[in-house]
This record gives C-alpha cells, structure tokens and sequence, in this order.
C-alpha cells in the first residue's frame, strides 16, 4: 500500500494533479495512462475492503474533495488544453470512465427493511453501486445478518432520519402502511432528516391513499419520491428478477429512480402519476391470490381423481390453464423443486401478507365502486386460513394445503 500511495502522490503532483494551459496532448495521454492504472488498483482495494480498504476509501475521498477529476473534464471540454484533437479525444475517452464512476461529495443509498424480500434487494443494489451503502431496520438481527453477508462496505443509521441525513437516495421496504408512516413521518423519521433533492424510493404494498399522502410530503420537504411496488417475491428477490411497477411526478424522477431500480429486478414500467405503481400492484396482487385459490382446487381435484400432481401440472403448463401459480409457485409439494410448497411452504409471501393485500384490494374497490366477486370470496378464504398461528406466517400457496385438508387443516 505504501508503494501505491507514493505513486498516487507522485501523480497529484504532476501535470495531472494541477492541469496547465501548457500541457500538450502527449503529456497528459502519458498522465491518464498512469492515473488509469494507479486508480484502478486503489479501486481494487477499496472495493476489497481488508487491511488496505480505508487507505483506499481515503485517497478516493481525496479525489471527490479536490474535485481533479471535475477540473480535468472542463479542461478537456472548453478546449483550454492545447494540442492536436486526436489527443484531447484520447485524452477525454481515457477519463470519461472515472468522471462517471466516482460519485460526487455525499452520495450515498440509504435502504431501510431487511425483511424477506429487502434483504435480498439490498444485496443486489449494494453490490452493483459504487457508493457507500447505509442500512437501517428496526431488527438488530436482520441488520448484524445483512452486514455480516456484505462486508465491511457496508454502514449502519441508529434511525431512519440519521440515514436520511446521509443518503442522497432512499430506497423502503416495508410491511404495512402503518410501517412506512412511521419511518416516514414518525419520531426520527425520514423526514427529520431529508436531504434537498434526495429521492425517496418506497418499494412497500400499501395503501394507495397512504403512498400518495407520504411522497407528497416527501416532496413538499424539498426532496422527490415515488412509489415502487414490486413484484415476484422472494425468488424474484433473490435472482434480481423483481417487477417494479412505478408511480412518479414526472418522467425524470422515473428515470433516476430506474436506475436503481435496475440493479434488482429485471422490469422497471412507469404506471403514471403517483399512487399508479400501488394501483397496479393491488390488481396485481388480486388476480395473483385468485389464480393461486384456483391452481390449488384443480390440483387438489386432479389428485383426488388420481392423477399423478407432477403429470397434471406438467400438462397445465403447456396447456391454457398455465399461470405463475402454476408454473413457477405450484402449490402442490415436490412438483415445483424451488416453489414454497417444497419447502414446507416456508421462505415466501405469508399468508397474512397477502391478506392484508386483499384488504388494500377491497377499500380501492368501495373508493372506486368497483365490484368484488372472487376477489370478496378469495380474501374470504385466505381469512380463515389466517386464523391458524400456521398458515398465517406460511406462503399463501398453503391454501392447496388448506383446501385438500378442508378448512380444519393445520
């Protein structure tokens, strides 16, 4: 490490460190190739962490505070360095990489939730950004598992407004709408301490009239926000595969929302205005619990008339009855190796969740003078099975379960 500093100060104070109007094309190319080289080891190491990682994190913040990189870019774009063009476009196109790369003074994400589904997202965006990285749940264990799994470069917040008052970009996920009122407006809450101009990202399923009111107070702080329900769950999660369906002011906040959006999940739609990504989300949501109500009664119909569960669904799955409940989350144990169901209906979306989804379902239906039909029989029946300690906390599929039990199962 001591090699490299040394190198890095002999290249601070050479014409790269302190640009000139005299420099020529050929000097500063010989520059930026040594600059390139030092900097991608000091990256390296800063990324790897370990015994040299803070040696590292210094001479980055160095770079940001002097702003070297920043000064070289107007040199090289007002033309004040002299010199054949073809060496200012090597010049340009060697720094370009590093002009991008190095976050500003500040930049940081702040991701609050590290439940089931947050957990594995705030993986994947940690891993694929190149700033620092600052965790908050209310679970001391999810935070200690969290940064146990991501390494040193991950910090923590005390509060959501500490976190707040660190990040330039805050991503939430959340349970209930009770949850993210509560991050959000309540006694240390992200709003206590919001940035100007910081974008607040809200992944949670709540209440459409909830998300509204919370991202237009984010906004009236100074800051911007949308919503970003998503969808997929846990395996979905896991792969970087999510859906997000998104509901923003305006095109730009989406655009810069994207960007992070794409880190963990493979389709990122802007649905309209605010509240649009939680309005796609429930209807989503109310033909998943419908679809799965119904998979499970023509498995549990195909068993009991002896057929062979793995041939009926392989035969559903290539035939008109095919949907995700079907293909990817069969309710039905040992046909679908990663479903739930095979895992004992442990490690996706709780029964209750999906519960209290229908619930959302249901007051944007009486808003709207919608009519219910199966949605009103399908929360009905996810009800009873809340009401067993069990299958509340189990995936939702345990309604095959359920069913083929009748509604005494355990």
């Amino acid at each position: 490490m001591e090699r490299l500093t040394d190198r890095w100060k002999q290249i601070q104070q050479s014409s790269l460190g302190g640009l000139e109007p005299t420099v020529d094309g050929d000097a500063l190319g010989r520059s930026l190739a040594e600059f390139e080289a030092c900097l991608n080891e000091i990256y390296g190491l800063w990324r790897a962490g370990g015994e040299h990682g803070k040696d590292a994190a210094a001479i980055v913040d160095g770079l940001e505070k002097e702003l070297q990189l920043k000064h070289l870019a107007a040199l090289l774009r007002d033309g004040s360095l002299p010199g054949p063009q073809l060496e200012l476009n090597i010049a340009l196109w060697r720094a370009q990489p590093y002009l991008s790369s190095v976050p500003p003074a500040g930049d940081a994400i702040g991701f609050i939730g590290l439940g089931q589904m947050g957990h594995h997202m705030a993986k994947h965006l940690q891993s694929k950004s190149s700033v620092p990285f600052i965790v908050y749940d209310k679970s001391d264990e999810a935070v200690s598992r969290f940064c146990a799994e991501a390494g040193a470069a991950v910090e923590t917040a005390a509060s959501p407004a500490e976190l707040a008052s660190r990040s330039s970009v805050i991503v939430t996920v959340l349970p209930e709408s009770a949850h993210v009122q509560d991050v959000y407006s309540g006694s240390r809450g992200i709003l206590e301490g919001i940035r100007k101009g910081a974008l607040c990202i809200d992944s949670s399923t709540i209440d459409t009239s909830v998300s509204t009111d919370v991202s237009q107070r984010v906004i009236a702080a100074g800051a911007r926000a949308v919503d970003a329900p998503i969808s997929g769950g846990i395996m979905g999660a896991q792969a970087a595969t999510l859906t997000f369906m998104v509901g923003s002011q305006n095109a730009d906040d989406f655009e810069r929302a994207k960007a992070h959006l794409g880190k963990m999940g493979a389709n990122v739609v802007r649905c309209g205005g605010l509240g649009a990504g939680q309005a796609a989300k429930i209807c989503n949501n109310l033909l998943l619990a419908i679809s799965m109500v119904g998979t499970a009664e023509a498995m549990n119909l195909g068993v009991r008339l002896g057929l062979d569960p793995a041939v009926l669904a392989s035969i559903i799955n290539t035939s008109s009855g095919r949907c995700w409940s079907s293909d990817t989350a069969n309710p039905v144990p040992a046909v679908i190796p990663t479903a739930p169901s095979s895992r004992g209906y442990s490690g996706g979306f709780k029964t209750r969740l999906m519960l209290k989804d229908l619930g959302l379902v249901a007051n944007a239906a009486k808003d709207s003078k919608t009519p219910l039909m199966l949605g009103a029989l399908a929360e009905n029946i996810y009800r009873h099975m809340s009401r067993s300690p069990e299958m509340a906390d189990q995936d939702f599929s345990v309604v095959y379960k359920w069913l083929s039990g009748g509604p005494d199962a355990k």
